[in-house]
């Protein structure tokens, strides 16, 4: 792979100045090959940037105050970001200024994505203690379970034991004892040879199981230590709760959900619009809300949010009002399937193209329905469910964008009139809805290999028009209506246990919303739970 940089503006003005007043120049540390490289760019303006050589190019052209060069070496580091280089790219950058940037985007990388880097990159066992002290005791670090900070730690160790078991007494108070399991810290920590042996790990740990687990009053100091051992790492991801019904009218609001601390939380935001039974997805980090109502109208309008700035702009506008509509995102491409516009239920279809701004019609569907739900699975979209204008529907469609055609797939067991239909897994979930005379608690799953739907446990409450998604390996249902009353309740189904747990209810009580989930903020401290 390579990348030609273009346009560089004088390069020879620094790199042969005045300064050098000698026709012999001898050049320290810099290879012929990549010196070959450095005066074709001062000459040319052009060099070609591969894995192999960008390290040197890099040390080179900072040497020789070549900026632009600089900058083309950073734009290809950035774009080679990924689990097995990224600490790489982070130590590489360290020692120059001009690389602050790339540093901070590879030190956040790493934090974000540190399970996949300590399983992929063997350069993590050649950190340095300083930095594992960084990375470890930050908020941002994202780890499923506390016990990873652990056993990375023994890992770094025992590489090489004599030489780095000193350092347990650093790293050791950077691991939240208090979010490991009481079992792991009893049996793996606590009588760990690593920690035992060293005066400083054994002190910290009886403090710590004093702190955690001591009956008497705790002094101020304990009550700190607590805390620093307790203190939530911030989660990979958040789920958002946007619009929906609440009380007599539709709202405008948006609650951000920490699964960290399992709690709701108030979002900001700027120039937000009421509306409920619209569609929600993210696109390359922006969040796009689709159709809906308003009490008034029925809209054909999308907005598009801006998740740092916490800003709404409007986008191009469908070709129909959608109100009940179903979306979907595939490819890049976001759908919208569906819907009511006022007047009649839809069996139309149209997709929009974020980058042209643009929504092209599609083929319609078997079906018309709207209050259905929609999801993508293995290059389909699929929709299941709705009502008809007659009746709620228990029919289920695919849709093949290399054919641009509908097909109908087995019909699930029940009608399900604002049911949540999510792909979880390699299933496709039909949830809850409204059968025509109940509110359903009942779930099924399809299997697209065979073409079958079986039941699966059923959520604790009955509902319809909630909103769904899946976060952390779970699917979480949230909000609703049970046929009297608007829920707040919030719910998770984990299929490796097949059991549903309750969560933190909402702030508000709303059906009608629509949830969708962000990842990969660069400043995640807007949407979740303050951890002071």
């Amino acid at each position: 792979m390579g990348h030609e940089t273009d346009g560089f503006f004088s390069p020879h003005r620094t790199l042969l100045s005045d300064k050098w007043d000698s026709d012999i120049y001898d050049v320290q540390d810099v290879s012929l090959h990549i010196m070959s490289h450095i005066v074709e760019c001062a000459y040319t303006g052009s060099v070609y940037i591969t894995k192999e050589n960008v390290a040197e190019l890099l040390v080179a052209a900072d040497r020789f105050l070549m900026s632009y060069l600089v900058n083309g070496c950073c734009h290809f580091l950035e774009s080679q970001l990924d689990p097995e280089g990224a600490i790489d790219i982070f130590t590489l950058t360290q020692n120059f200024q001009s690389c602050s940037k790339l540093h901070t985007k590879a030190k956040l990388y790493i934090l974000k994505h540190f399970e996949d880097v300590l399983r992929l990159s063997k350069e993590f066992l050649e950190l340095s203690p300083e930095h594992l002290v960084e990375f470890f005791g930050r908020d941002e670090l994202s780890v499923k379970q506390e016990e990873m900070v652990f056993e990375a730690i023994l890992c770094w160790i025992h590489l090489a034991p004599e030489e780095r078991k000193r350092h347990m007494a650093t790293l050791l108070p950077k691991v939240r004892l208090g979010l490991v399991a009481t079992d792991y810290f009893t049996e793996k920590i606590k009588i760990n040879p690593l920690v035992m042996e060293n005066e400083s790990c054994t002190s910290f740990v009886s403090n710590a199981t004093e702190a955690l687990l001591g009956c008497s009053i705790p002094e101020p100091s304990t009550l700190v230590l607590r805390k620093q051992l307790t203190r939530p790492r911030f989660p990979p991801a958040i789920l958002l709760a946007i619009g929906g019904w609440s009380g007599s009218s539709p709202t405008s609001g948006i609650e951000s959900f920490d699964i960290r601390v399992n709690r709701w939380e108030d979002v900001n935001q700027e120039n937000g619009r009421p509306r409920a039974y619209h569609g929600t997805v993210v696109l390359d980090g922006s969040i796009y809300c689709i159709g809906g109502f308003d009490s008034i109208s029925y809209f054909n309008s999308v907005w598009k949010f801006n998740p740092i700035t916490q800003i709404w702009h409007e986008v191009a506008n469908m070709f129909e009002q959608r109100c009940y509509v179903s979306v979907a995102v595939l490819d890049g491409l976001i759908y919208a399937i569906g819907g009511h516009d006022g007047h009649t239920r839809l069996n139309t279809a149209e997709r929009f193209d974020p980058p042209r701004n643009q929504w092209t019609r599609i083929a319609s569907m078997v079906e018309f329905r709207s209050d259905a739900s929609a999801t993508t699975l293995h290059g389909k979209v699929y929709i299941c469910g709705g009502f008809s204008g007659d009746l709620c529907l228990l029919t289920a469609e695919s849709y093949n964008p290399q054919t641009n055609q509908w097909s109908l797939i087995a019909p699930m067991m029940n009608p399900r009139s604002g049911l949540g239909v999510i792909a979880y897994g390699d299933l496709i979930y039909a949830v809850g809805g409204f059968d025509g005379n109940t509110h359903l608690r009942t779930v099924e799953a399809y299997n697209p290999r065979t073409n079958r739907w079986r039941d699966v446990e059923a959520m604790i409450h009955q509902r319809s028009n909630f909103g769904i998604e899946v976060l952390d390996v779970r699917m979480f249902v949230v909000g609703g209506f049970n046929g009297s009353s608007t829920y707040r309740s919030v719910e998770c189904y984990d299929k490796q246990t097949s059991r549903w747990n309750e969560m933190r209810d909402m702030v508000t009580r709303r059906s009608a919303l629509s949830l969708c989930v962000l990842s990969g903020l660069p400043e995640v401290t807007q949407y979740a739970a303050d951890r002071d």
